[in-house]
């Protein structure tokens, strides 16, 4: 027996999709830019899966950039802006005459400032940090203890040098939904008073599949997504970047995907990938609300919380529209997280304790920390995460077993229902 409920660090690649990266490799295994006809029907494949990816976003083909994962997309994303925008000064941060009229000096030139949020994935977070040290000024907008945006502080957080604001869509850790909407209105409301907004970058790839995503309709200028988090391949992902943005490459060579990331294509990556997002899409439109996951994940928390004493939900409730279908985050007093997923995990119970970037390390979740839980609070919590291949009855035998495991690593501990 197998329950895999880590379907946010991976998932199982569809069948049709191990077929369309089997071709690949055996069939269509030209390169796109050579002139023969392998090359021609490698370049017709790339074309057709560019198309695949830019329907389930409802964006152009050609806004769609092809890269490792969403590693690089995020990466690309907020380097390839802040390198931009250092290449060709913008007039918010370098006008010397609006300084001198509001009484600055000439000469102390305001940094270029960026904005993202204290719960983003480390390939968000790190490029930030590295910005820092290059001397950007960057503000890690606040979080409440329900893992969600605090509103009013990014209004207040936005400047004329904000080049650049990233968020995220949902959590990969809480599955806490971002208010996009709201996002947008308090860029609509700056950009009324400054005549300008920043640039606005969304890492979706806990929302792609599961969640209606359309970059247009939210006025999203780039949009990263991976293929693993979706039933499709490792190693390839994607970044939509509007028509009129600037990027700097972050990759020099042969100026494939636009110049934006130059090497030969992962042809085999990026036909597993169309076919990922041909049936994501026709999931959604059969199911837009994932009422199906939503129905898995309330059947999982209801489970948990009648039957194990003191569990302790992360993050808002199943029943709201704050919280994606697909990913739970549960604390289990008087339990160590990761004693808890080895024993699951030899019974045939597959979860984790976290990020997948940060499970085999020691440091506590910071996005559990930015949410206010104390170190012991977030060293005793689960995250236990959906996909459309998990069934009920896979559900209702995962509660069983944890309830068993929980129960046997508290009697280690000592654990009496207190709160210590």
């Amino acid at each position: 027996m197998s329950i895999y409920l880590d379907n946010s660090a991976t998932t199982r690649p569809a069948p049709s999709v191990v077929r369309a990266v089997e071709e690949a490799l055996t069939v269509q295994y030209g390169n796109p830019s050579s002139a023969h006809r392998l090359g021609v029907a490698a370049r017709r494949l790339l074309d057709e899966s560019r198309t695949r990816v830019a329907l389930l976003l409802g964006v152009s083909p050609e806004e769609i950039v092809f890269t490792s994962g969403a590693t690089e997309a995020n990466n690309l994303a907020i380097l390839g802006v802040a390198r931009a925008a250092r290449a060709l000064p913008l007039s918010s941060y370098d006008d010397r005459e609006r300084k001198e009229r509001e009484g600055k000096a000439a000469g102390a030139e305001s940094r270029p400032h960026l904005i993202t949020t204290a719960v983003e994935h480390p390939s968000v977070l790190e490029p930030f940090r590295r910005l820092e040290d290059e001397g950007w000024e960057v503000t890690y907008v606040a979080v409440d203890r329900q893992g969600q945006l605090d509103l009013a502080a990014l209004s207040r957080a936005l400047k004329p040098e904000t080049v650049l604001l990233s968020t995220m869509w949902v959590n990969n850790e809480t599955g806490v939904v971002h208010p996009l909407q709201g996002i947008r209105e308090v860029l609509i409301q700056f950009e009324k008073t400054q005549g300008r907004r920043p640039l606005w970058h969304v890492d979706a790839v806990q929302a792609l599949g599961k969640l209606p995503v359309s970059p247009r309709e939210l006025g999203i200028d780039l949009l990263s997504l991976s293929g693993h988090k979706m039933h499709g391949p490792k190693g390839v992902g994607a970044l939509y970047v509007r028509r009129t943005v600037r990027l700097q490459p972050l990759v020099w060579g042969g100026g494939q995907e636009r110049g934006l990331r130059s090497g030969t294509e992962n042809l085999p990556g990026i036909a597993g990938l169309g076919v990922a997002c041909q049936e994501a899409r026709e999931r959604l439109a059969a199911d837009p609300e994932a009422s199906y996951l939503r129905r898995l994940r309330s059947l999982l928390w209801d489970g948990i919380r009648e039957s194990i004493p003191g569990a302790r939900l992360h993050g808002p409730g199943p029943d709201t529209g704050a919280v994606a279908p697909h990913i739970l985050n549960v604390g289990f007093p008087g339990t160590r997280g990761e004693v808890l997923v080895r024993y699951l995990s030899e019974r045939g119970v597959h979860v984790a304790t976290g990020s997948a970037c940060h499970s085999r390390r020691p440091e506590p979740s910071h996005v559990l920390g930015a949410m206010g839980l104390r170190p012991d609070e977030i060293q005793a919590s689960l995250r236990f995460s959906l996909s459309w291949e998990n069934t009920e009855a896979e559900i209702r035998e995962a509660v069983a077993i944890l309830r068993e495991v929980v129960a046997e690593v508290r009697s280690l501990t000592g654990w009496k229902g207190r709160d210590d």
